[in-house]
């Protein structure tokens, strides 16, 4: 698999944060583009959280500017992780252990072995681009006692299939389907998008329960709907969530 064309990349042995330096070298970048941080001393994971990453991990942002506000930005959740299982696909071989937890999550034999996620670039007080943050455990999973509970179980690409790839070289088969599903975005919308996703998420069909910070929804996972929202059927009738943590 080659580099996409019209995809920049970069590559840095350490910053604080991948996302961090997206935002400060977005004005000079020519496009579309990859940075990669082989070390980070200060990444970071949603709501905030510690992203734990040894090493041998990958730990990446993906960076390019937005048309269409917001709600078209925060679909990018949904060709990153598609991107991460088709990559991940290329270099284990296999289909098979992988599935897409709403909303960016990319689980491996139902552990968490990658998340997404998205920060906004502002200028002026407007959106202007954002940031796609990834990390995956490719080496080693973080410990337990660094996450929540009720947290899916962390694992990694080695531990879980005996696959030994380098960040570097997971980037390439990775950008490559990042810039095929980001082509069919512009092209198409995201109606294809959403069906590939859906093709390929966990827990259809079952109870999951989806927590914000003040509210928590219990219900089976019916679908994702045309923005992207998460869909469930609960006892007082379908409820459709913007955003939240999921919890199987």
């Amino acid at each position: 698999m080659t580099w996409p064309g019209g995809t920049a990349r970069l590559v840095l042995d350490a910053a604080d944060s991948s996302l961090n330096e997206a935002e400060r070298r977005f004005d000079t970048l020519p496009g579309p583009t990859w940075i990669l941080v082989l070390k980070q001393t200060s990444a970071r994971g949603r709501r905030g959280r510690v992203w734990h990453q040894p090493s041998g991990n990958f730990a990446g942002t993906y960076v390019t500017r937005v048309e269409g506000g917001a709600e078209k930005a925060a679909l990018r959740s949904f060709t990153a992780s598609l991107a991460l299982h088709d990559a991940f696909v290329a270099v284990t071989g296999r289909a098979e252990p992988f599935a897409l937890k709403w909303p960016n999550d990319v689980l491996i034999n139902g552990g968490k072995v990658a998340g997404i996620l998205l920060e906004s670039i502002q200028r002026k007080g407007r959106m202007v681009g954002v940031g796609v943050g990834v990390g995956i455990n490719l080496a080693e999973a973080p410990p337990v006692d660094m996450l929540p509970p009720e947290a899916v179980r962390p694992v990694s690409l080695f531990g879980e299939t005996g696959v030994i790839v380098t960040p570097e070289d997971f980037l390439t088969p990775f950008a490559a389907a990042m810039a095929h599903y980001e082509v069919q975005l512009e092209d198409y919308g995201f109606a294809a998008i959403r069906e590939a996703w859906l093709a390929r998420a966990a827990r259809i069909g079952e109870e999951i329960v989806a927590r914000t910070g003040t509210s928590e929804t219990r219900g089976i996972f019916e679908t994702v709907d045309q923005n992207g929202h998460l869909v469930l059927k609960t006892a007082s009738g379908r409820q459709s969530i913007a955003a939240a943590d999921v919890y199987f």
